[in-house]
């Protein structure tokens, strides 16, 4: 609070007669609207109105019958001119995106068309982090889209749309919204990523301040340092292959957004100029009469699994992208297909969290990218390049630019002389990654506890703790928690130690809204022991964990998933094998049919009733594996099944409905 508040009668009234000054009439705008008498026979009244209001707005009325694009973003916060805040938005992610919506309008406005602007804000999966609000975050995704779609909707005559987004939830939320509009011109507008701090630690290392101080690992004034620069520009995505940074990776391959767009530095010249091309692009593919449908295609969704598979990225993906592709109506990626995309395509990023040598997702952009890193692929013959795409023109035709464009060439030379790193060693050739034993990224174990399957990044094991042959082996002890908080209490308490299996049991869709839990991997990573400790969870992890840390264990343990019958002592047996991605996950010793549900599983008391409803309405549509939708064929058919079957028991009982009141029935009583 301020040292000293104004007093109450300030609350009231500020004492400034000046403001009573006060009209009930103005001149209103000058000119005329360019109505035609067939317009006003035949248009409908929305239509007309609607240049009433554009031109209180300020447009000019002469202009008024120009193609209408609208611009979505997931801008947040309020920024002054100077770029200092007024009011802080959630995250840097979407603190800057307003820059690149404006950016856009004026390149539209000059090209003759009419641009309009509307935003969603987004949550920040960082600041959420072992709080209640957690519970709220892939929930929000499918709020987001809907709302997205609702005010795609709610500009009749728009002729295009533009998403501006960046992070774990607002992107796949717009990429949804945008593959939904089948019949329309959408360019996606990736927001970038935030720079490395000088010296200090990057966004990933710094999560986990709390458990390294707790252990003796830091000092405070160290962690206080830290946590001050970690995130060095102010706008933009982390500095890792998480969520953020795949989505946007995904979204250019899906060819939704235009070639070498992805994890560009927010805030700078390329970044805006990157809106200002992607307006460009969205009135081309109108006018070329090229559209979602024709984007997002089988093919196109499978050259987002390779380039996934390739860059290493977030697990968080096999959720969204079955999002995404539900929204295009196109077939959802089965595990199988994930699994199949794995094993054949080889890992060519060395980027943050995978490894070995963690370069930032801004130097992955300066290194040159998707579409280098596509290049390695279609020399490899692994993509599809006929795929029309946001330039409207094929991939090969965009790899072909990009190959002896002036752009690669610069922005190369600018990471040896920045950072005296050699792109090559960034975005590798398949035979360099093979040299350096860089290896595929996600494995799907199955076993006893995980009858349905689960997810664990394979590569972000420490090798140390990998056998020779390239296989994790772990045998231990279960220490089994029902709430984040008491399992990082465990940790920072020391009472987790080497050896340990942690088990989070009932922290899925039903009973946090399928939380993420960050902070115990980060944790976990960066305690001296925490190599030799695993973790599973039928929660999701963010998409920087590493480590053994096995989630989205289905079923989860509130659907009766095994997981959720584990006791403290428990021996389980994990097996990963990182060069053929397979694994097993296994409790030894225990007739797991004949115990009980463990006695503290239930839902978070602190679950939101709107998180209640998203869980039951995607658990109706598939769960999680198929990607946390509302498939409302499907939830209408099982409300009607419910319907059919309570009417029957009614009718077996002999017991009627109640009538209904006049106030119900809609009649005045």
């Amino acid at each position: 609070m301020p040292a000293e508040l104004p007093p109450p009668s300030s609350i009231l009234d500020t004492g400034d007669a000046s403001l009573f000054d006060v009209r009930s009439k103005a001149p209103g705008p000058q000119g005329r609207l360019p109505y035609t008498p067939e317009m006003l026979r035949e248009r409908p009244s929305g239509d007309l109105y609607g240049w009433t209001m554009n031109a209180a707005m300020g447009w000019e009325p002469a202009r008024m019958n120009a193609e209408e694009v609208l611009i979505l973003s997931t801008h947040g916060g309020l920024r002054a001119p100077d770029g200092s805040p007024i009011a802080l938005g959630y995250h840097t992610g979407h603190w800057e995106v307003s820059l690149q919506v404006e950016a856009a309008a004026r390149e539209l406005k000059q090209l003759g068309a009419i641009p309009f602007a509307a935003y969603c804000s987004d949550p920040c999966d960082g600041r959420s982090q072992g709080t209640p609000a957690m519970f709220d975050s892939l929930p929000y995704r499918n709020d987001a889209s809907t709302v997205f779609r609702r005010l795609i909707r709610s500009l009749p005559n728009r002729a295009a749309v533009l998403g501006v987004a960046t992070c774990d939830k607002g992107l796949p939320a717009m990429m949804m919204a945008l593959a939904a509009q089948h019949d329309l011109a959408c360019v996606l507008v990736p927001g970038g990523v935030t720079l490395l701090p000088e010296q200090g630690e990057d966004t990933a290392v710094v999560q986990s301040i709390g458990a390294r101080f707790a252990h003796g690992e830091i000092t405070l004034e160290y962690a206080q340092e830290a946590g001050c620069r970690a995130c060095a520009s102010p706008g933009g995505g982390c500095q890792f292959m998480g969520t953020a940074a795949t989505s946007q990776v995904v979204a250019e391959a899906l060819g939704m957004a235009l070639p070498h767009s992805a994890l560009s530095p927010s805030g700078h010249p390329v970044w805006l100029d990157m809106a200002r091309r992607s307006a460009r692009a969205a009135l081309h593919l109108q006018a070329s009469g090229i559209r979602m449908r024709d984007i997002l295609t089988p093919e196109a969704l499978e050259n987002a699994l390779i380039l996934h598979a390739a860059c290493g990225g977030s697990m968080n993906l096999i959720i969204h992208l079955a999002a995404v592709a539900f929204h295009a109506r196109l077939r959802r990626p089965s595990v199988e297909d994930w699994a199949r995309v794995n094993r054949s395509t080889p890992r060519l990023v060395d980027a943050l969290p995978n490894g070995p040598r963690n370069f930032a997702t801004v130097q992955v952009f300066l290194a040159g990218g998707v579409p280098e890193v596509m290049l390695h692929l279609r020399r490899a013959g692994l993509l599809h390049t006929k795929v029309r795409t946001a330039t409207g023109m094929t991939l090969n035709d965009n790899l072909e630019w990009w190959e002896q464009s002036e752009r690669r060439a610069a922005l190369r030379r600018r990471l040896r002389e920045l950072d005296g790193v050699d792109p090559d060693d960034v975005i590798l050739s398949p035979d360099a990654a093979r040299a350096r034993g860089i290896t595929s990224t996600v494995c799907f174990p199955t076993g006893n506890l995980a009858p349905e399957g689960s997810v664990v990044k394979a590569t972000a094991i420490d090798p140390s703790v990998v056998d020779a042959d390239g296989v994790y082996r772990k045998r231990g002890p279960a220490r089994v928690f029902t709430s984040e908080p008491a399992a990082i209490a465990a940790i920072k308490e020391g009472r987790i130690r080497e050896g340990d299996i942690v088990v989070l049991a009932g922290r899925g869709p039903m009973g946090s809204g399928m939380e993420e839990t960050y902070q115990l991997t980060s944790a976990l990573k960066y305690l001296p022991f925490g190599k030799h400790v695993a973790l599973i969870t039928d929660a999701r992890f963010s998409g920087v964990s590493t480590g053994a840390c096995i989630g989205h264990v289905s079923p989860e343990a509130l659907a009766g998933g095994p997981i959720g019958k584990l006791r403290d002592g428990d021996l389980i047996e994990i097996v990963i094998d990182r060069n053929r991605l397979e694994g097993s996950v296994n409790v030894i010793g225990v007739d797991l049919e004949a115990r009980p549900p463990h006695p503290d599983l239930r839902p978070d008391p602190l679950l939101p009733e709107d998180t209640r409803l998203w869980a039951a309405l995607q658990e109706a549509s598939g769960g999680s594996w198929a990607g946390s939708v509302y498939d409302v064929d499907r939830i209408i058919a099982l409300l009607e099944a419910g319907r059919r079957a309570l009417g029957r028991q009614e009718a077996g009982a002999g017991v009627s409905s109640p009538p209904r009141s006049p106030a119900s029935s809609g009649q005045t009583p």
